[in-house]
Parts: C-alpha cells; sequence; structure tokens
C-alpha cells in the first residue's frame, strides 16, 4: 500500500492513499485520482485540517473516509467549509419534495433539522429517523427513465444494469452548481456484483458493486479529445433548460444514461413553472479547477437546451477546425450529438471508478471535477441508506482562461 504525504499545505494533519482503480480500469488513467483519508475525525476539525482536505479534493477529486461516524451537522459543516458564503442545499432547502413534477422528487428526502442533507436510498425506514416518520426511499432504476430498458428477466438472472443517469449535482436554473457532494453511507445491502451495459453499439460493459455509484473524471473527458473537440470545448457555453428537471420529465434516457433520445418530448417552455430568463443557467463546457488549473468538461447532457460557440482567435489555425467562426447550436438533435463526441470517450470502461460501498463511508467528490451515475437495482424490501449533502455554490464555475484559449483553441 502507497502512503501519500500531502505537501500542497504547510500542515499535514492526514496521511492518504490511492483509492485501488476499479476492476477494469486503466491505472494511467488514475494516477491522481481518488484517495483514503487517514486520522479524520469530523468531530475535531481544526481550520487548517479543512483547508489540507479542500486542498486534497481538487487535486484528487475522490476522497473516501472508511468507518467514519458523522452526523447530519458534522457532515453540513465539512461540505460548508469548501464554499463558507453557500447558504442552501444545492437545489433549494426544501424544495425537492415540493417540485412535484421534477424527476428529482421521489428520491430526496429533507432531513428537518439539517435542510442542506437529504436522505435518500431504497426500503421503508422502520420508525421515526432524523425527525422524519418512516420515510420511504427509492433507488432510482434505469426503467423509470430510460427507452430501451434491460428486461427483468436479463436483471435477474445475468445481473444486468444501467447507467441511471451521468449527471451533476446542480439544480441548473438560479442556484449555482455546488462545489463538492458529500455521501455518507449508513445502510448498505450487499449483494452480487452488476453488469452494466451500454447497449449503444460499441459492446461495452463493466461490471460495478450492487448499487455502485460510478464517476468519471472531467479531466480524463477533457485529455482524450482530439484536438478540434478541445478546441470546440475551450470555446462553448452550454445553455440549459429552465427548471431542466420539470423540462426533461417526459422524456427518456440513452442506454448509456449520457442524455436524452430526441422525440420531442421536453415540456415546452411555456408548461413550465413560471421563470426568469436571468435565473437560467448559461455555463462554459470546461470548468476550471481551482488548485490544479486544469480543465474539467462539466456539463449535464440531459439538461441541455442549445450551445453558443466562440469563433477562433485571431491567428488560430482553422484545418480542422469545427464552427471556425463560432456560431449558435440551437437544434436539439445536434446539440446531443455534439456533447455525446466529447462525453462518451470519457465514460468508456477503463476510465471508470465505481464506488464499493461499506456502511460507514464517507465519500467527498468534487462536483465541478467528475460527473457521476447511480447504477443497480434493489428489491423494495432491501433498506439502503445515505446521507447526502451539498450546496448551491456562491458563485458560477470558472472557464478556460486567456492561456487555455491560447493552448487549446
Amino acid at each position: 500500500m502507497t502512503t501519500v504525504t500531502m505537501t500542497a499545505t504547510a500542515t499535514t494533519s492526514y496521511t492518504y492513499t490511492p483509492l485501488a482503480p476499479s476492476p477494469a480500469a486503466d491505472p494511467a488513467a488514475f494516477e491522481d485520482f481518488g484517495r483514503e483519508v487517514h486520522g479524520f475525525d469530523p468531530a475535531s476539525v481544526a481550520e487548517e485540517g479543512y483547508a489540507e482536505i479542500i486542498d486534497a479534493l481538487y487535486r484528487y477529486q475522490v476522497l473516501l473516509f472508511r468507518n467514519t461516524t458523522i452526523t447530519p451537522k458534522q457532515q453540513f459543516l465539512l461540505t460548508h467549509a469548501f464554499d463558507p458564503a453557500a447558504t442552501s442545499y444545492g437545489h433549494g432547502n426544501n424544495k425537492t419534495g415540493k417540485e412535484t413534477k421534477s424527476i428529482l422528487h421521489p428520491d430526496l428526502k429533507t432531513i428537518p433539522h439539517q435542510p442542506e442533507v437529504q436522505l435518500i436510498g431504497n426500503g421503508r425506514v422502520p420508525g421515526e429517523y432524523e425527525g422524519l416518520d418512516s420515510p420511504q426511499l427509492k433507488h432510482p432504476h434505469h426503467r423509470t427513465f430510460h427507452k430501451h430498458p434491460i428486461s427483468e428477466a436479463e436483471e435477474a438472472t445475468a445481473h444486468a444494469t444501467r447507467f441511471y443517469r451521468w449527471h451533476i449535482d446542480a439544480a441548473l436554473y438560479a442556484l449555482s452548481p455546488p462545489r463538492v457532494t458529500s455521501l455518507h453511507a449508513v445502510r448498505v445491502p450487499q449483494g452480487p456484483w452488476q453488469t452494466v451495459r451500454y447497449d449503444d453499439g460499441s459492446g461495452d460493459e463493466v461490471r460495478v458493486p450492487k448499487g455502485s455509484t460510478v464517476f468519471a473524471s472531467g479531466k480524463n473527458m477533457f485529455d482524450l479529445l482530439p484536438a478540434p473537440l478541445k478546441s470546440l470545448a475551450t470555446r462553448t457555453t452550454v445553455h440549459y433548460a429552465p427548471h431542466p428537471y420539470v423540462w426533461m420529465s417526459g422524456a427518456h434516457a440513452l442506454p448509456t444514461g449520457l442524455g436524452l433520445e430526441t422525440e420531442g418530448l421536453e415540456l415546452p417552455l411555456d408548461s413550465l413553472p413560471a421563470w426568469d430568463e436571468a435565473a437560467v443557467k448559461h455555463l462554459p463546457m470546461c470548468w476550471k479547477n481551482p488548485v490544479t488549473g486544469a480543465l474539467h468538461l462539466q456539463v449535464h447532457p440531459c439538461a441541455a437546451r442549445s450551445l453558443s460557440v466562440a469563433p477562433l482567435p485571431a491567428g488560430s489555425s482553422r484545418e480542422g477546425a469545427l464552427f471556425p467562426d463560432g456560431g449558435e447550436v440551437t437544434d436539439l438533435a445536434e446539440v446531443r450529438e455534439l456533447l455525446t463526441r466529447v462525453q462518451r470517450p470519457g465514460i468508456a470502461p477503463k476510465y471508470l471508478f465505481a464506488a464499493d460501498w461499506r456502511e460507514g463511508d464517507l465519500v467527498l467528490f468534487h462536483n465541478r471535477g467528475v460527473i457521476h451515475s447511480v447504477t443497480g437495482a434493489f428489491r423494495p424490501d432491501e433498506l439502503r441508506m445515505f446521507h447526502q449533502c451539498n450546496l448551491a455554490a456562491s458563485s458560477d464555475p470558472v472557464g478556460p482562461d486567456a492561456d487555455d484559449v491560447a493552448k487549446y483553441a
């Protein structure tokens, strides 16, 4: 086991060991991805300890703390340390349960005494729990969202499943995407590993622990691109739909979970809850890491409605360039085709990290540096409980700077 000593901060409070890559992963893609943290006690964290954890997360994207006892209040404080000016849950305090048309509505239960923390999972929680009266939890199942789901027989006999939906934790309307998400595993049912099928003609599939949360690095996703697509990514702004989780509520996902089928099933804008153009999110396709300076390709493909591409900088080579004079991409089919071109390589099996959850695990992930998806299925009587916390950020992500544009565009 390799132990890593942090040198980025003046004081080192903890030790770090690399997370073992998933069985199908290319180890070279994970040299700077994922660390298990040792020596962290959420009940007694000094200011310099928070600073070290913040620095480490931006460097390694995912941090795992095994056998952790942490209260909802402590989980909030840890998450809040990444953005002290943040004031509410990533979708707004007590909002998810009220937006009954949102596709997120069934999945989240707000903890009343700590509304920035949500209870998620599967099954009926017996009795009172953290101020909730025997809450019923529902694990997202791809059959409720994908156009062509795997059959129940294949799911039962072959343990086949899908990525439910690749996403960033973000409201993407009115509120800024959270910097970090924390997940604490309270109850984790065990079972056979499952095979996630892509079913997109590639033949790709990947074995994951039952109910795994799977992560893909936005940095890898950008670094994999050929030069013309790097140029496109650094010049593109993504325009998200207003109330995107209501807008997409009638649509179906692609079999990869990476975006939507184009069937014209999105709600018309005049059928959405009241919305304000000033609250619609327009975000760069690439988000800049605040510690390493790396670019992470960060798009929620299901929620994107259109793209704006800036022209090539003066003096740039036009050979092979896409949209050299810039342009607006407003046709949903074309938007989705372009997003698949830039994102699909980064979710190939060798670039994925699949969390193998154990009770007591605490995971922090850089929500502005990775995309993720839930997987798998559980029986109604299988009880699974997690506490999730993320906070709507105090500012939007920062995109490529002039040096990035000069280098890649």
